[in-house]
């Protein structure tokens, strides 16, 4: 495998994850800005531990995901309390403060960047992403993803239901905070190097795009999603300067024409077959067995 290849696949599987650590809160109805925040716990954490420590890379990079959990806990009680656009405000304030502290933590080269001494490869990077994709898709199979489901399309019909809304947000926040966590972590062991720079807004903002334009009905749509933003620059890379621009044209034309994203779950149902006709009313009605008359 050539090393542009390897590359690109690297970056595919590493946004992948990052995507279904976008995915969770916004499965909850949470528009989470402060993802690239947590990728950069879970990747300075794990750099740090497979430096001082010496644990073995993808050890370090669960523990990473565990303190990027952690951190997501402590604070989802204050930022959970605001709804709609103060709690992406709110979101975005974390993942800025975030990069500030670790602008100024020496111990982890503040400004000037860490260098991480473990390296993983492609194998390591995919069967993480695999497993992530696999653990969310049985996740959201159990009674958790229904409640996700229904808290997200009406917090107050999902109270009435005897859901625990607030312990389902929190719990969906957390988790897709730690899944970040990972991400930063297979990205810092990859490249050798990290900066707070690179998490910064826009990343988040990249990270929220994958979803949304997957789809957030489905737990394939964060799959698709980061595939074409990844794949669809690469390809357009032959026109050279103008490929962003056919790329942002491309990105408006998609969501213009599929507003709810490139998959839905009724879609993704038609495709597997498990799709199932509807009786029609009258013939539901015709097979009701009837009340004697008089």
């Amino acid at each position: 495998m050539s090393g542009y290849l390897e590359g690109v696949l690297v970056l595919l599987a590493v946004n992948v994850v990052f995507a279904y650590g976008g995915f969770l809160p916004l499965a909850a109805g949470q528009l989470n800005l402060g993802l690239a925040g947590f990728a950069a716990i879970g990747a300075y954490s794990s750099a740090y531990l497979s430096n001082v420590f010496k644990l073995p890379p993808l050890i370090a990079i669960a523990f990473a995901g565990i303190v990027a959990g952690a951190v997501a806990l402590i604070v989802a009680a204050p930022v959970l309390r605001t709804r709609g656009i103060y709690l992406a405000l709110a979101t975005f304030a974390l993942g800025q403060i975030v990069q500030a502290i670790i602008l100024n933590l020496e111990v982890v080269g503040g400004a000037a960047g860490y260098p991480v001494a473990a390296f993983i490869r492609l194998p390591a990077i995919a069967a993480t992403a695999t497993v992530v994709v696999a653990l969310v898709w049985l996740l959201f199979a159990t009674r958790f993803g229904i409640a996700v489901t229904a808290v997200h399309d009406d917090e107050t019909v999902a109270d009435l239901m005897g859901i625990d809304v607030r312990a389902f947000q929190v719990a969906a926040f957390a988790l897709g905070s730690a899944i970040a966590g990972v991400g930063g972590g297979l990205y810092a062991h990859h490249f050798s190097f990290i900066e707070a720079q690179y998490f910064n807004i826009s990343l988040s903002i990249t990270i929220v795009l994958y979803v949304l334009l997957g789809g957030t009905q489905t737990v394939f749509g964060p799959l698709l999603g980061a595939a074409v933003f990844t794949l669809l620059p690469e390809v357009l890379r032959a026109s050279a300067n103008w490929r962003y621009v056919a790329f942002a044209a491309a990105l408006i034309v998609l969501m213009a024409l599929r507003p709810e994203g490139l998959v839905t779950g009724a879609q993704l149902r038609r495709l597997l077959g498990l799709a199932r006709a509807q009786p029609r009313h009258a013939e539901v009605a015709a097979a009701l067995p009837k009340e004697p008359s008089g």
